[in-house]
């Protein structure tokens, strides 16, 4: 008997006391370098109506977290681990530990026939549906063309390119194929549950949007980003959403890498800095106005075509027993860069020709009210909105929760709502306990919270924890391919203290006033690192 065939009759041993007649479908969507507040149920202006009307009538978290960085939240959100656990972050030789298991390989079992489109990125696990358990898959890989993506796969077979005049965009052909999965189930499955993990590339770089929706934005922003974000934290605020003051513009915090030639290449409305919006020219003005209405516009289709998918579902007759979750995979970014076919400055901004990015000015204004972007591990770059819906399943739709959550709660509350138990062994080797919760009591109970003992951030040379309100915080120095930095400082140098009760936005930084706190909490995310890291060391 197969070690696979051994982990199925394990997991149907225990939902077989499972309290669920008909187990709940499940679907997971992730936005791709997504600020906090761009969602118009976030604080922002962008027209998001779909996701604004599944906060209504579902559950926004208000401290939910990432990793900072594309692969390892996928990884995390899959495997229910950080990723410094299976060999993610780093990416490190070997593959997954043997003990490994992606959500997929947990819900088939019970009779989940599982659908994935768009943005995989789980590298340990390059074909979607041989290895990562999904029974059918569209796979982007080609991350830097919206418009003609030259490299993609349906059930891990290689298509063609695409052909520029063929009209395709990412998220329309993303949720395409995710409703042709649902037709099938529907067809030939209806009487099985789904599960449908649809991962979007927008709003990541290159800004590609269809005309339509630019214009819709194009004059929006030219009031600056110093408007918008003074916006945005007055509508959090009166929504509940955070209580803490805006934190200041950092306008000496540029790119996290070094693309010295993108300045010149870009022209000369490109800046690197988020300056003082009145000091810069009316050239600089207009085009980077121009930039964050492509971001709004690739944020408000990737709206339009959830619509879709949630018309689907509901067509289907599944909408009430159905629990879906919607978050970022990381804050906006703050990169300048020259990536895939170069950039055209000859052509409409925005149109597949051209390659441009946010940048550091729209970027803190995507992760109002907070510090930073992707890669850091500020709150702006690992905070995400999370929406929870559930028609038969949420007591009180509406309700904001200021629970703690990391995308490594995804699997524990998933198995969690099926009564499910974590296998103890896999292969032969022992499996390591869960690092996240489960989510469920904060989700099926109004009045119900969710306790959990830490957090624990490390990417790129950056790293964090979060312990109740206290969190720590090392930002890297230097050079930016280190991403070991945090784990080899000594003492508490180079490490901060904030008190998130009060100071979510990393304004006050308490480690001369509070030392104790800071080493105590120090040494908790040293041990972590380390058992992590040894977690993902042994042989296969």
């Amino acid at each position: 008997m197969t070690d696979r065939l051994l982990f199925s009759f394990f997991i149907v041993f225990f939902v077989a006391g499972s309290l669920f007649a008909a187990p709940p479908n499940i679907v997971v969507i992730v936005a791709d370098d997504m600020g906090f507040s761009d969602l118009g149920c976030y604080g922002g202006e962008i027209e998001t109506p779909n996701l604004d009307r599944l906060a209504a009538n579902g559950l926004r978290f208000t401290q939910f977290y990432n990793t900072a960085r594309c692969w390892p939240t996928r990884s995390a959100l899959m495997s229910g681990y950080y990723p410094q656990q299976i060999r993610m972050d780093p990416i490190r030789q070997g593959g997954f530990p043997a003990w490994t298991t992606l959500l997929p390989h947990h819900l088939k079992p019970l009779g989940y026939r599982c659908y994935h489109s768009g943005k995989w990125h789980v590298n340990q696990t390059p074909k979607v549906v041989a290895d990562g358990g999904f029974d059918r898959s569209y796979h982007l890989q080609d991350h830097d063309r919206h418009f003609n993506p030259n490299r993609h796969e349906l059930d891990d077979k290689p298509l063609p390119a695409t052909n520029p005049n063929s009209g395709y965009y990412t998220s329309t052909a993303i949720v395409d194929y995710t409703l042709k999965h649902l037709d099938e189930h529907a067809e030939k499955h209806a009487d099985k549950p789904f599960f449908v993990y649809t991962a979007f590339t927008v709003p990541h770089f290159p800004l590609h949007a269809l005309p339509e929706d630019i214009e819709k934005y194009r004059d929006k922003y030219l009031i600056g980003w110093d408007a918008i974000r003074t916006q945005r934290h007055e509508r959090l605020t009166q929504a509940g959403i955070i209580s803490c003051g805006l934190s200041a513009l950092e306008d000496s915090v540029g790119p996290p890498f070094r693309f010295p030639n993108v300045p010149g290449s870009l022209g000369a409305g490109e800046v690197l800095f988020p300056l003082p919006w009145e000091t810069l020219s009316g050239e600089q003005k207009r085009f980077q106005a121009t930039k964050m209405a492509i971001h709004a516009a690739m944020v408000d289709r990737m709206d339009k075509e959830i619509g879709r998918l949630l018309d689907k579902v509901r067509t289907m007759g599944a909408w009430e027993n159905t629990i879906i979750f919607f978050l970022s995979d990381n804050g906006a970014s703050a990169e300048i860069m020259i990536r895939g076919d170069t950039h055209d400055p000859n052509v409409p901004a925005g149109s597949a020709a051209s390659y441009l990015c946010l940048g550091p000015g729209w970027s803190s204004a995507a992760n109002t009210p907070f510090r930073r972007h992707k890669v850091w591990n500020h709150e702006g770059g690992i905070a995400t909105p999370l929406i929870v819906h559930w028609a038969k399943g949420i007591d009180k739709p509406g309700t904001l929760r200021h629970d703690q959550g990391h995308v490594v709660d995804l699997v524990p509350t998933l198995l969690d709502l099926l009564g499910i138990a974590p296998p103890k062994q896999i292969r032969g080797a022992d499996v390591p306990s869960y690092p996240g919760v489960s989510l469920l009591p904060a989700i099926r109970g109004a009045d119900k919270n969710v306790e959990r003992d830490y957090i624990y951030f490390h990417h790129s040379g950056n790293a964090a924890l979060r312990v109740g309100n206290w969190k720590i915080l090392y930002t890297k120095t230097g050079e930016p391919n280190s991403h070991v930095q945090a784990e080899q400082s000594t003492g508490t140098s180079g490490w901060s203290l904030y008190d998130m009760s009060t100071d979510r936005c990393e304004q006050v930084d308490l480690a001369d006033k509070q030392p104790e706190k800071l080493s105590e909490m120090l040494k908790q995310w040293r041990e972590f690192n380390q058992t992590f890291n040894d977690q993902a060391m042994p042989k296969n």
